[in-house]
């Protein structure tokens, strides 16, 4: 073998390559093309690994081997070339035959072109010569063959890549099976790279990165391996890899596809992967449009779609989804495998996506995909929970190629349409529906249908509330992207109140469940069960009686309200209840479910849910008593069992201390009267048992709301089974209700006249315990009358009187007298007899106090000091008075005893003698030196130190200060000021003026600052001079004041620097600053400060704008440039964070807060950071320099500024106030808004309505003469905005809202589709009726309400009128919704049709077809009374046709009671011969006919209607056969005469001769011969014919027999004739005659069966007169027959030949 082979390269060198021979001229040009395309085919190296493996599947190999190919890499060089690595690649395969060797040592020879329909996968042409990317020198060792190339020119034929090499050494075999492993024989073909040096790394990563589904869609080959043959394991740099694949099964599923599993196993160095696709194979016919010249040969697309289960099997971070058998690099983002014969980019690394073969391919993936994705749902056994995962082969995720997300989106479409999706089942049997046919539920809601069904709750009926239910299992978060590509919407929200009314999900459920139900409604019902019939469902457990619930659905629990007691409270409420039957609308929560919800982590919800919807209440006992006292209706009965319910309710524990006196407090009370009275002050006990009427006589609180209570209160009583004994109620009344007595009760505010006198012990000390028990809250009439009263007995001097309080003194000390006597001030004081009170009177010393009687020194001291001045009242004190007073002061002060309350009885005393004659010691001055330059100004009283000595007045000056005498300077500018004297303020002295300007500075007095303006009072180097006259220099605005030598100065070396420190008061009195020498620099400096921002802050601001208003409030005219700078410079910071000028500006004030929130306007920062609320003292100034200060001058900042943000953020308020900006745009531009207003209040929905928030443009002012709600449609919330908002109608109007019918009806006409309350959508029909709506030319057709059914239907599924009754489940029939006005609407608005079309009718027929057997008799006559009127077009006929497949038909049983009967229409005939219609009477093969007969049904309008929908004549259908008589000898023979005379030959002749008919003669001899010689027998046996019906759509036949007594059999040339008796009746004489005429009409006219009809009836005529010749030529003559001269002897001659 390898001496052939070896041969072979030989032959090949020299015959093809010239290698001994003349050089090639070509050779040259063949070797740049082949190295241009070696090098230019491929962008990557790993290529050249895939056209290797692509060799190898198309490699053939021997039967019972498992294909198998192998890479080893090694860094040995067994080829001897210098190789830094050797590359092996091992393939079991038949092995290189001659013809492959010759490909290879060619360009563009492949073996495989043209065998696409072979599975061969390699297109290329020149796929091996890719290795040339990585070798210099590839070997090739195949079935004798040692071979090798090189991409360096030869050197006998300076041709390189193609020219082959024998190969003697280097590598030897033994060397290739050393790498190979030496315990296995080495496979057929070895391939040996030797690897470029640089290409060593590249083809390490490449086989590294190997895709373990390589071998997915390879049909041949099953294993590869990649491994590196290395001495030591760890220096190994290849991850070694071996795929296995394995087919498990296969399943045909049609003569075009087949399924089957495949099983990949990858096994890497440290880790073994597994996985298993279900693979789908299907074929589809290549299109004519999709064809290509490269595919010519390929007749079909076979597609192979892998599903993997499980995790896929892979290296590196992405997965190919594209195959071409082999793995290109696009990742599609699908969650399946494609495979197909695709035409690849020439880098293979893509499939061409433009190409028109690609094309087609991808255009059927859809439905393949939906094809295999069916059969992995459906077919199969496993339960619904175990198809998830198929699943997750929908391709819910985009792909980055456009091309496949057109496939992606034909998959969505297709699967949609299919009956795929898993719905609930409660019988083991799995459903599947479209998915437009499946809801979804909530989680929560799922959660309670899986509790309930644990409790065995009935939930058999889930999926016929309207839709089916999604199964469970696939009703999760985690499918919500899988679910939303299929398009399964949640169900309705009126689905959840059918299930739970349905199900009895309140009532047959735990109450854990219930409460979940409860929690469920409450967390979902502002969303999902708002307006829906959630409202009506039984929901609200409640008890009215112990042991009885009762339930009630939201909108019927009104008026009561649900109560939340505790069981123990609950009990004591329903005992009570029969007491108090007035609280019988207040019912309670039963205790097991109220229970339940306590425990529940989300109870706040229920409850807060609960209160919105219901009237609830968590009903305390404080509650029960305050709804108790609510409904008590003034019954005094009832008021005094309220007592007693909550003095027992307090004595059982059910009311706490607290809780008690918080009900007791307004509790309802009798009077004395018996009046209810539940508005007071107070409350007295009963008379009888107080303490109060001893002391007052009466109740001197009734003027202050005091009752008295009534005497019942007292007695014993019992309610609710309660026993109160006598006076038992009444210390409950004192605690909880405050009855009270003397002393604890609160004095009134009155005068007690008891006190007026004097008081027995008893209730003198009563009294004080009366004040000390109230001592904080005693009225002033009540203390005047104890101060003042004469009730308190005292002594003075041994004798004893009854003294007001307020003159008595109660002694407690007597060094307190002593005292008073050591100050030489004698006094009598009464004093409290304490002997007369007893010990008794010492606890209400503070009470004493209180009522005025004098217990401390202090006032003592006052006493004695009142004393005095009541005598300085009638005489003047003496000098020695005076120093007494002053003296015992100072003895006061030294015994370090308070002398403030003797002083502050003399200070005010008019008793000391000054310079301004006798005062009082407040206000005195007691004169020293600092006192010298006051004394020149004013007239200050100065103490007479001539009267009282200066020496001594100094040794009293401590005394003299606490009178109130000023002894020091210091602080008494007021003084000065207050005495000042006019006339002296002119030519002062330094010190005189520093001190009036300090009088200034501390008290600025206009009295002070008027005389001083016109005083010359400033001397100045000029003279004194008047303040006006003066001018000073200003050291600190030195920009702005500068100092000219002209005018008068104030000197300052007379006054000193200090003279400058008083600024601002030589202002107030007119001295002259001036500024215009300052106005230059100032204004260059405040442009530096305003062109950089940085420089200016809060503080220079400020104080540029208070230079301002005080130069706006100068005389000085402002100047020009000064004035400029500040309206043009940008000095003034915004809330917005910048610098503006002021034009720019906005002061803030109360109108702008609103728009704050909807335009980002500058305001002038107030901030307390910047300007403060001191910003707004300069209002009138930043008016005047241009700030906006009023918002109807600032609307062109609100048009600039207006940003209308999100519609939740926008207030009432806020709206209303840019209304007001409107007004004023309106009025500023004379009706016209700006453009960029109006695009921006137009462009956002910021306007709420009962629609939500709308732009203006869609929404409406309300007009009450639509007859219309405001819920109706998109009106403006006038509720929100408060009546405010109709003064803005003209506004509103001017920013694009409707306020006319016709842009309400184009916007309720779209509004209408929101709502889902059949009312108000009447409501919108009725006006868009009266505003003679319609649709916009080009607009859609639109949907109609359907209020039984609460759902939108398309325009295309509603008629007004059914007429016949036959829609009423097919289409939405409006007259059975709307009354007569709104269907004439319908018409002619929405073009709904009048009735149901001939399509609907077809429809429908087609759907009794499906459904039904037999239809009623009603429905039949109905329907085809449609067609009869509608039957008049060529279309209608076709469309009728095309869709009517089955037909009414009679049958033998028929009645109308039992409807009728369907059959195929092929099966079905008219009845057009009634002969053979009695032989197939008994089998229902005849059309129907209505019977009795109905004149607009007619059958004959009937028939011609079954002719064109197809149904045959049963006459042209039936197959009619003769059975054989027996010959054996009973038929004689007859006379011809009999039969065949010559007047029936005569009679046929002349029939024939009529020329229309166009027989020519020999024709007419031909047929008149044929029956001249027949021969007729006449036969004892029955004559028979088989008619045989076949019914194709059932594949059967109908066979029926009927007599036909006689038979012409044209072979023999005879008549067979049964026997007829000579007794016959006429019947049987007709029937012969008809049977005759008929055999003779079809022998004869055999050939022209359309005569056949016409000589049979001629023939019967004849027979009946038996062919008498009068009679024949009366009948020929009536039809116009003879027989012609020529023809007379065609007769003759036949008779003739017969004879002879």
């Amino acid at each position: 073998m390898a001496e052939a082979a070896k041969q072979h390269i030989d032959r090949i060198r020299k015959t093809k390559f010239s290698i001994g021979g003349d050089e090639n001229p070509l050779t040259e040009d063949l070797h740049q093309a082949v190295k241009n395309l070696s090098a230019e085919l491929y962008a990557k190296d790993v290529h050249f690994l895939m056209e290797l493996i692509q060799n190898a599947e198309d490699n053939e190999y021997p039967e019972g081997v498992d294909p198998c190919l192998e890479f080893v890499i090694t860094s040995e060089d067994i080829t001897a070339t210098g190789a830094p690595a050797t590359l092996l690649i091992f393939n079991n395969e038949k092995g290189f035959a001659e013809k492959n060797i010759e490909s290879i040592c060619s360009v563009g020879r492949s073996t495989k072109k043209g065998n696409r329909k072979r599975g061969y996968i390699g297109e290329k042409g020149i796929g091996f010569k890719s290795v040339f990317l990585i070798t210099s020198r590839p070997y090739i060792f195949s079935k004798g063959y040692q071979i090798r190339f090189n991409e360096d020119p030869c050197s006998f034929c300076n041709l390189g890549y193609i020219v082959p090499e024998w190969v003697d050494q280097h590598p030897s075999p033994a060397d290739i099976q050393r790498i190979y492993g030496s315990g296995s024989a080495l496979p057929t073909t070895t391939i040996i790279l030797p690897l470029k040096s640089d290409k060593v790394k590249p083809v390490k990563e490449q086989l590294s990165s190997v895709h373990p589904e390589v071998l997915l869609f390879l049909s041949k080959i099953k294993r590869l391996s990649i491994r590196e043959h290395c001495q030591n394991p760890n220096l190994t740099t290849v991850n070694s890899i071996g795929i296995l694949s394995e087919t498990d099964f296969m399943t045909r599923k049609s003569i075009d596809a087949e399924s089957y599993t495949i099983h990949l196993s990858a096994s890497e160095t440290n880790s073994e992967k597994q996985c298993s696709y279900y693979m789908w194979r299907q074929k589809f016919p290549v299109k004519m449009e999709n064809r290509v010249e490269r595919r010519s040969e390929v007749e079909d697309w076979v597609i192979t779609l892998a599903f993997p289960f499980g995790e896929r099997l892979g290296r590196g971070d992405s997965s190919p989804g594209i195959y071409a058998f082999l793995p290109t690099e696009m990742v599609t983002n699908l969650p399946f495998i494609i495979q197909a014969d695709f035409i690849l980019a020439s880098s293979r690394e893509t499939i061409l996506l433009d190409d028109i073969w690609n094309q087609g391919i991808l255009n059927c993936v859809p439905s393949a995909f939906v094809n295999a994705f069916t059969s992995l749902v459906k077919k199969t056994d496993a339960p619904v929970s175990s198809l998830l995962p198929a699943f997750n082969f929908l391709p819910v995720k985009q792909s980055s190629y456009a091309k496949l997300n057109v496939v992606r989106e034909s998959i969505r479409a297709k699967v949609s349409a299919e009956e795929i999706v898993p719905s609930v089942s409660h019988l083991g049997q799995k459903f599947f529906h479209r998915p437009c046919e499946v809801g979804r539920l909530v989680p929560a809601f799922w959660n309670i249908l899986e509790k309930a069904r644990g409790e065995k709750a009935s939930l058999n009926n889930i999926s016929s509330h309207g839709i089916y239910v999604l199964d469970s299992s696939f009703d999760r978060a985690e499918n919500d992207d899988v679910l939303d590509f299929l398009g399964l919407k949640q169900v309705s929200n009126e689905w959840y109140a059918k299930c739970i009314q349905g199900c009895d999900l309140v009532r047959s459920v735990s109450e854990d469940t219930y409460v979940w139900v409860l929690l469920f409604l409450a967390e979902n019902w502002q969303t999902m069960f708002q307006g829906t019939n959630m409202v009506k469902v039984p929901l609200i457990k409640y008890v009215v009686r112990k042991g009885v619930t009762s339930l009630s659905s939201v909108a019927d629990f009104s008026p009561k309200t649900l109560c939340f007691p505790t069981p123990k409270n609950q009990d004591w409420f329903l005992d009570w209840s029969d007491e108090f039957r007035c609280m019988s609308k207040f019912v309670f929560m039963p205790q097991t479910t109220l229970l339940v919800l306590k425990a529940c982590s989300k109870k706040e919800t229920v409850l807060n849910w609960l209160k919105e919807k219901i009237k609830v209440t968590t009903l305390s006992f404080s509650d029960y008593t305050k709804r108790l006292l609510e409904n008590l209706n003034g019954d005094k009965r009832l008021v005094l069992a309220y007592a007693h319910f909550l003095h027992h309710s307090i004595s059982k524990g059910f009311l706490s201390e607290d809780e008690g006196y918080k009900c007791c407090k307004d509790m309802p009370l009798v009077d004395n009267y018996g009046n209810v009275n539940t508005s007071r002050t107070g409350v007295l006990v009963p008379a009888s048992q107080g303490k109060w009427i001893s002391l007052t006589g009466s109740n001197p609180w009734r003027q202050d709301g005091y009752i008295e209570l009534w005497e019942e209160y007292l007695s014993s009583v019992r309610f609710a089974g309660v026993l109160s004994t006598h006076k038992a109620l009444l210390p409950f009344l004192k605690s909880y209700a405050r009855a009270g007595d003397v002393p604890e009760i609160t004095p009134p505010n009155a005068a007690i006249p008891a006190l007026s006198g004097a008081l027995k012990k008893e209730n003198a000390l009563l009294l004080l315990k009366w004040i000390q028990c109230n001592r904080y809250s005693l009225p002033r009439k009540f203390m005047d009358s104890v101060k003042g009263g004469s009730w308190l007995r005292t002594t003075m001097n041994g004798s004893s009187d009854y003294k007001p309080p307020s003159q008595s003194f109660y002694h407690t000390s007597s060094c307190d007298l002593t005292i008073l006597q050591t100050g030489s001030i004698l006094v009598d004081i009464p004093l409290v007899d304490v002997n007369f009170y007893g010990r008794e009177i010492e606890k209400f010393t503070e009470e004493l106090k209180i009522a005025g009687v004098m217990t401390e020194f202090s006032q003592a001291c006052e006493f004695v000091g009142d004393h005095l001045m009541r005598l300085a009242e009638t005489s003047t004190l003496s000098r020695e008075n005076v120093f007494s007073i002053l003296n015992f002061i100072r003895y006061l002060r030294e015994k370090r005893l308070p002398p403030n309350d003797f002083i502050g009885a003399v200070e005010n005393g008019a008793w000391l003698k000054t310079s301004n004659g006798y005062r009082s010691p407040d206000g005195a001055v007691l004169f020293s030196p600092e006192w010298k330059a006051a004394s020149l100004i004013s007239d200050i009283p100065f103490i007479d130190k001539d009267c009282y000595g200066e020496a001594k007045l100094k040794g009293f000056e401590k005394e003299l200060e606490l009178l109130g005498v000023v002894v020091k300077f210091p602080g008494n500018h007021s003084l000065i000021v207050s005495h000042l004297n006019a006339s002296k303020l002119s030519y002062l002295t330094a010190e005189a003026m520093l001190l009036v300007l300090d009088c200034m500075r501390c008290l600025s007095p206009r009295k002070l600052t008027n005389p001083l303006r016109s005083s010359q009072c400033f001397k100045t180097k000029n003279g004194y001079k008047t303040p006006a006259e003066c001018f000073i220099p200003d050291p600190e605005w030195s920009c702005l004041v500068s100092v000219f030598d002209n005018f008068p100065l104030i000197d300052e070396s007379f006054y000193g620097s200090k003279i400058f420190s008083y600024k601002e008061e030589l202002k107030q009195i007119g001295v002259v600053v001036n500024l215009d020498e300052a106005v230059n620099g100032f204004v260059r400096t405040f442009k530096q400060k305003a062109t950089s921002s940085s420089c200016l802050n809060r503080d220079t601001s400020m104080s540029l704008l208070s230079c301002y208003k005080k130069l706006m409030e100068s005389s000085h005219k402002f100047p020009e440039e000064l004035m400029r700078s500040f309206k043009e410079l940008q000095w003034l910071h915004t809330t917005l964070g910048d610098f503006r000028a002021p034009k720019d500006c906005i002061l803030f004030e109360q109108d702008w807060e609103h728009l704050r929130l909807i335009a980002n306007l500058p305001f002038i920062d107030d901030s307390s950071n910047w300007y403060g609320k001191s910003i707004y003292g300069y209002k009138n100034d930043l008016k005047s320099l241009g700030v906006t200060v009023e918002m109807r001058q600032g609307m062109s900042h609100v048009v600039n500024s207006l940003s209308l943000p999100d519609p939740s953020r926008i207030t009432s308020s806020s709206v209303i106030s840019l209304l007001k900006c409107v007004t004023f745009l309106l009025e500023e531009r004379f009706g016209k808004l700006p453009k960029e207003f109006l695009d921006k209040v137009s462009s956002v929905k910021w306007l709420k309505t009962h629609a939500g928030y709308r732009c203006p443009e869609e929404c409406l002012l309300f007009d009450n003469t639509w007859e219309l709600e405001h819920c109706d449609g998109p009106f403006i919330d006038e509720e929100y905005y408060g009546v405010e908002l109709k003064c803005f109608k003209k506004e509103l109007i001017a920013i694009g809202v409707g306020n006319d019918s016709g842009k309400a009806s184009r916007l309720l006409s779209s509004h209408v589709y929101n709502h889902s309350d059949s009312d108000a959508i009447s409501r919108i029909y009725r006006f868009l009726s009266k505003s003679e709506w319609r649709p916009e030319r080009g607009a859609s057709s639109g949907r109609i309400w359907i209020p039984s059914e609460c759902k939108w239907a398309d325009v295309s599924t509603c008629v007004v009128y059914d007429k016949d009754k036959l829609f009423g489940t097919k289409l939405n029939v409006l007259e059975n919704h709307y009354d007569g006005p709104l269907l004439g609407f319908f018409l002619s608005a929405f073009e709904v049709r009048g009735s149901p079309s001939v399509e609907d009718y077809c429809a429908l027929w087609k759907d009794w077809e499906r459904t039904k057997e037999r239809v009623s008799y009603e429905e039949c006559c109905a329907f085809w009374r449609f067609v009869a009127r509608h039957s008049y077009t060529t279309k209608a006929d076709k469309f009728l046709s095309e869709s009517i497949s089955r037909l009414p038909v009679n049958t033998p049983d028929y009645s109308n009671s039992e409807g009728i009967l369907l059959c195929d229409k092929s099966d079905v005939f008219v009845a057009d011969d009634l002969l053979l219609k009695d032989l197939f009477t008994e089998s229902p093969v005849f059309v129907w006919y209505p019977s009795p007969s109905i004149p607009t049904l007619s059958q004959t309008k009937l028939t011609e209607i079954y002719r064109k929908l197809g149904v045959k004549e049963i006459s042209k259908c039936v197959e009619m056969s003769e059975a054989k008589l027996t010959d054996n000898g009973d038929k004689t023979e007859k006379m011809e005469s009999n039969l065949v005379g010559r007047g029936l030959v005569r009679l046929i002749l002349g029939f024939l001769s009529d020329p229309s008919l166009k027989i020519e003669a020999e024709e007419r001899s031909e047929i008149i011969q044929s029956l001249v010689s027949l021969n007729v027998l006449e036969t004892q046996e029955t004559i028979s014919t088989e008619y045989t019906l076949n019914l194709p759509s059932k594949g059967e036949k109908l066979v029926a027999k009927a007599k036909r007594m006689i038979r012409w059999e044209r072979e023999k040339g005879v008549v067979y004739a049964e026997k007829m008796g000579k007794a016959c009746g006429k019947r049987k004489v007709l029937e012969y005659a008809t049977c005759f005429s008929e055999v003779i009409a079809k022998g004869a006219m055999w050939q022209r069966e359309d005569l056949i009809g016409e000589l049979s009836e001629l023939v019967k005529m004849a027979y009946l007169v038996e062919f008498d010749d009068e009679a024949l030529e009366f009948l020929m003559k009536s039809k116009n027959l003879q027989v012609y001269e020529e023809d007379e002897k065609l007769i003759s001659d036949a008779y003739t030949l017969k004879k002879t």
